[in-house]
């Protein structure tokens, strides 16, 4: 299976490496052909507007768009998240959201850059222990729709869900060394 890393902003490297360390075959989407070449597809954090606007600009919305509707795994952290659900309070009245997953987010909900933190989740159906996360600038989930499964939350807040064969973080997996959520995502990708 290829697994696609939308390349056009944001943590991108660290996700191939982490996915590569698991076996998968890695592909860097910056257009509608390389899309074409994945059956799955990880969102990275970075800019949400700036990813949208580039999205735009490298022809690949629609694509994506396509891509998702039609069932295409995918796995969305932060900014990732904030792309793949279906509302995003707080955004640009001209961001798009592809509605992958059935939740509503607030974007940099825990505050400014200088508000990030770590912390160690319990993470429904992940063994091996809490999962070490690294939040910045993140999103939170303020609805989380009836299919939704809500799998870790901090002070009340839904930031890793899962619907179907899409998997979202509102914290960056990537960061901590821990491949976990990366391995999840590859299970759900391959069902």
């Amino acid at each position: 299976m290829k697994i696609g890393v939308l390349a056009l902003q944001g943590a991108v490297e660290p996700h191939v490496v982490a996915l590569r360390a698991l076996g998968a075959t890695t592909v860097a989407v910056r257009n509608p052909t390389e899309l074409a070449l994945v059956e799955a597809l990880v969102l990275p954090g970075g800019e949400s507007t700036t990813m949208a606007k580039l999205l735009r600009l490298n022809e690949l919305e629609e694509a994506l768009a396509e891509r998702l509707a039609g069932g295409m795994p995918a796995f969305g952290t932060c900014a990732g998240m904030i792309l793949l659900a279906s509302g995003v309070l707080d955004g640009r009245a001209d961001q798009r959201s592809f509605s992958a997953i059935d939740i509503d987010v607030r974007r940099n909900a825990f505050g400014r850059q200088v508000d990030s933190f770590e912390a160690d989740l319990d993470v429904t159906g992940l063994a091996g222990g809490p999962l070490h996360a690294v939040f910045i600038r993140a999103p939170f989930v303020e609805r989380a729709g009836a299919d939704v499964e809500v799998l870790a939350t901090v002070g009340g807040h839904p930031v890793c869900c899962r619907q179907g064969r899409v998997l979202v973080t509102s914290f960056h997996p990537e960061l901590s060394g821990d491949v976990r959520l990366h391995q999840h995502f590859l299970e759900l990708a391959a069902t």
